[in-house]
């Protein structure tokens, strides 16, 4: 049983015994992890209640305490490094290697937002540009919005908590986070270090439990800001429900990587196998939408098929494995549906589609139709479709076509597509000549339409979790 921190949920400046427990299994065979705590909506009230009472001084803490309290994180979480990759491997079910790359970027992140304390500040105003204006001086400062609520999904539980919590540090708002109910324990951890970090041990706090206690927090007028990143059907509802409450939604996608005819198709090729099936597909920009040119679409086809047997299916314990199994046979029964869905409007499989010792293998589909789930959602599983088109302007189309903008990437050897498809694509993020899923934990991250509202990214994140505060003063 994995334990490294007290029983009971970090609610407060102590940790509060719950009545009720859930087992935490390890998705791969179904054997226990741990037990986790269950929030109740009466707990996460009393959060609310902790956090807006200890808001003032949290906004009062000195740049270099904040700075310390993220450095001090960042130290403890490179101490217990490679235990926190295992306890991920355990909870999410996620691949070794997958998982090693979370906790490298959770660390980059935590770093990063230390940085940024540095550069939070506003700017002078010229109020002389008119002769009314004279004698005032003016300036603007950025301050914190209030109490943070944010809100992780499964797929990344550690770096996802991370985003919410180091800018929200570093901005001077008390944090409340909700970790998903499938992967809880790695966050839990996480805030347990951070708070050792701080003599404001309550300006962290964790909430488990079932979609009444995040009510709970996102309806409470008391709170700045709302932070979630989940399905764009659970955000349109917080959105809705948080109303006039800032929320910031990083939603869900259907990640589209274009082939051009000019393009290098070993590349292209190779980027398909690491983008589509890395974290088991679980992930928002994984490659879900192949769309190629009709002319090097045969050619393409046959190096992704040829190469699929490098993409290594197993138990994600093994540093080999690139896909194991789904977060749960609910995920593995809807993913096999839509595939099953797919095919029956026509679509061929071109290799797997079919579950084996609980996992789905890497899968790859053509002719795909508009009006399913499988091109039209976000899939979340270790899948892809091809589809051919004509041209680039007709791939571009297709592209944008989806009710999802988050990333797309082109593969292309001409500056003029590549520049095109920066200026036409409707997503948060262009990527050339590499996978949709790269993201650098320092840039802007988020997307467009379906796809979310804000921007996530240590610097970016602050931005949304600050207010300008703008001074006019007659001297």
């Amino acid at each position: 049983m994995f334990d490294p921190y007290p029983s009971g949920l970090p609610v407060g400046p102590g940790w509060v015994s719950t009545p009720d427990t859930e087992e935490i299994t390890f998705p791969y065979d179904g054997s226990v992890v741990s037990e986790a705590p269950i929030g109740t909506p009466e707990l996460a009230r009393r959060a609310v209640d902790e956090a807006v009472g200890l808001a003032r001084e949290v906004a009062a803490l000195p740049s270099w305490a904040r700075r310390d309290i993220l450095l001090n994180v960042h130290r403890a979480l490179t101490e217990w490094q490679s235990e926190f990759e295992g306890l991920l491997v355990a909870e999410t079910g996620k691949p070794l290697c997958d998982c090693r790359v979370e906790v490298a970027r959770t660390l980059v992140t935590w770093q990063a937002a230390a940085e940024e304390v540095a550069r939070l500040h506003g700017e002078t105003v010229p109020l002389d540009l008119l002769p009314f204006g004279e004698g005032l001086t003016g300036f603007w400062k950025r301050k914190p919005i209030g109490v943070v609520v944010g809100i992780a999904g499964f797929n990344y539980p550690l770096l996802l908590a991370s985003h919410k919590i180091a800018p929200a540090i570093a901005a001077g708002c008390p944090v409340i986070v909700k970790p998903a109910p499938q992967t809880p324990l790695a966050t839990l951890w996480l805030v347990h270090l951070v708070r050792e970090a701080t003599a404001l041990p309550a300006m962290v706090q964790l909430v488990t439990g079932d979609a009444e206690v995040g009510s709970a927090l996102v309806t409470d007028r008391r709170v700045g800001a709302v932070s979630f990143t989940g399905s764009a059907s659970t955000g349109h509802r917080i959105a809705k429900d948080a109303a006039p409450t800032k929320t910031l939604l990083e939603l869900g996608s259907n990640a589209a990587l274009v082939v051009a005819e000019d393009a290098d198709l070993d590349a292209a090729a190779d980027a398909v196998l690491r983008g589509a099936f890395y974290a088991s597909g679980q992930a928002c920009i994984s490659v879900q939408r192949l769309i190629v040119v009709d002319s090097v679409a045969d050619a393409l086809t046959e190096r992704v098929l040829a190469r699929l047997g490098e993409v290594v299916v197993g138990d994600p314990r093994d540093e080999a494995t690139r896909v194991s199994a789904l977060i749960d046979e609910r995920s593995t029964a809807r993913v096999l549906a839509w595939i099953g869905e797919a095919v029956a409007a026509g679509a061929k499989v071109l290799a797997g589609g079919e579950v084996a010792d609980g996992v789905i293998p890497p899968t790859v589909l053509a002719d795909v139709p508009d009006g399913v789930a499988c091109w039209d959602e976000e899939i979340f599983g270790p899948v892809v479709c091809l589809r051919r088109v004509s041209d680039v302007d007709e791939a571009f189309a297709q592209v944008n076509a989806s009710r999802y903008g988050l990333h797309a990437s082109v593969f292309t050897r001409s500056l003029g597509i590549a520049f095109r498809a920066i200026d036409e694509l409707e997503v948060g993020g262009v990527v050339v000549n590499e996978v949709p899923g790269f993201r650098s934990d320092t840039m802007p991250y988020g997307g467009v339409k379906d796809s979310g509202v804000g921007r996530e990214g240590p610097r970016f994140a602050i931005d949304e979790l600050t207010v300008t505060r703008m001074a006019v003063i007659r001297a």
